[in-house]
């Protein structure tokens, strides 16, 4: 039953957008495809979750039914589909929780599609192809312990040694860390007032370490690290992008990134709605079942319209990406997609958590378990509103984009 209604959900979603712009037949198989994709890591995901283990049998699922490519060109081993696409099947992944959705967010919008926006044709035969395929998982190193939401602040450096790049440093909280065959990497120049570059690390290379982190609130099936660089040697084909032009790859990626997440928050929502709908038609409670108590179906209410709320500023945002894709470096077109996915990623983060919280205020002393279908989600959501940017970070570029760039209050 309850894997029946997530199907109706996500069918729902697949529907009110085929009103307004048609499906083709392909990207309504890759749809299906994730359907079932989802269907098939749901109970490998939750016994993981028990566990707090990293779930590597959800990338084999996906790589079985080609998900990890979807909006990567088919010249580089991808489906050559679009944003669009690549955010409802990520709802449909969110909605059995954010653990793999993480590691789809940083594989496909922040690894994969960088390397295709920045890469030479060298590093994408080398790196995306197989990434697209599923064969290598990437991961995307910039955020450290003292430098989150100011990137630009990091002490991770690097100095030039002959044909080769020496980097030194620390990343934290970075998913896939673990598990990444190659890492995208940000790092500072060593001089004073040093610009930024990013590079792809190969993961086994000397000097770097990898500790695993497990103390988390939540995303307990996801691979997320510590790395430290301890004078790691990169080749200089190995600079991702221009040298002293890195910030623009981290930002470009960022802006993938906040779009997954947006996509994946959808899913919560769903899967709370999913939850507290059998939940209230199930449990009796004062003599009668718990969803003709008024308060309850206020909250089951607020939920559904959450779930409206969340969709659109995101279904939005994907379809406005046609126009980024087109000329990347053109600056009306990155403010304004820079605006839609701050939109979106604030505005579903923050339902989701909300949608999570009150699913648990439904399920009552049951819904603070993680036995429950509504606890994992709790749990997952909280991390959406500061992972590839903090609420308070959205809220300023949505204000600057209002403003103006004479108002811009950080950076």
């Amino acid at each position: 039953m309850r894997g029946e209604s997530l199907e109706k959900l996500f069918e729902e979603s697949i529907n009110s957008i085929n009103g307004l712009r048609r499906f083709s037949d392909s990207e309504l198989d890759i749809l299906a495809r994730a359907d079932k994709a989802a269907g098939e890591m749901a109970a490998s995901e939750f016994e993981c979750y028990m566990k707090h283990e990293v779930n590597m049998q959800a990338p084999e699922i996906a790589k079985k039914y080609r998900l990890l490519g979807i909006p990567i060109s088919e010249e580089y081993g991808g489906l050559g589909s679009n944003h669009l696409i690549a955010a409802l099947a990520k709802e449909r992944l969110g909605q059995i929780g954010l653990g793999f959705s993480s590691f789809f967010n940083v594989q496909v919008f922040l690894g994969a599609l960088s390397i295709q926006h920045w890469g030479s044709e060298a590093q994408k035969s080398k790196y995306l192809v197989p990434a697209a395929k599923g064969e290598k998982t990437l991961a995307f190193a910039l955020t450290e312990p003292e430098a989150g939401s100011d990137p630009s602040s990091m002490s991770t450096a690097y100095s030039k040694s002959g044909r080769s790049y020496i980097l030194s440093g620390t990343k934290y909280l970075i998913t896939n860390g673990s598990i990444a065959d190659y890492i995208i990497t940000f790092a500072k120049e060593a001089s004073i007032g040093g610009k930024h570059t990013a590079f792809i690390v190969d993961a086994h290379s000397a000097g770097l370490g990898r500790t695993r982190l497990k103390e988390k609130i939540g995303l307990f099936t996801s691979d997320t690290a510590m790395l430290e660089f301890n004078e790691v040697e990169v080749p200089e084909e190995n600079v991702l992008g221009e040298v002293g032009k890195g910030m623009k790859v981290a930002y470009s990626g960022l802006l993938n990134g906040r779009l997954g997440v947006a996509s994946g928050c959808i899913g919560i929502i769903e899967g709370s709605l999913n939850a507290v709908i059998s939940r209230a038609k199930e449990r009796v409670q004062h003599g009668k079942q718990i969803g003709k108590h008024q308060l309850i179906q206020r909250h089951i209410a607020e939920i559904r319209q959450n779930l409206e709320m969340a969709k659109w500023p995101t279904y939005f945002a994907a379809l406005q990406r046609a126009d980024y894709e087109k000329d990347i470096n053109n600056k009306a077109n990155i403010e304004e997609a820079e605006l839609r996915t701050a939109l979106a990623k604030k505005i579903a983060s923050r339902l989701a958590f909300e949608s999570a919280d009150r699913a648990v205020q439904v399920f009552g002393g049951f819904g603070y378990s993680l036995l429950s279908p509504v606890g994992q989600l709790f749990c997952d959501s909280r991390v959406t509103r500061i992972y590839e940017g903090t609420d308070e970070i959205m809220e300023l570029k949505i204000a600057e984009e209002v403003l103006g760039s004479d108002f811009e209050a950080f950076r």
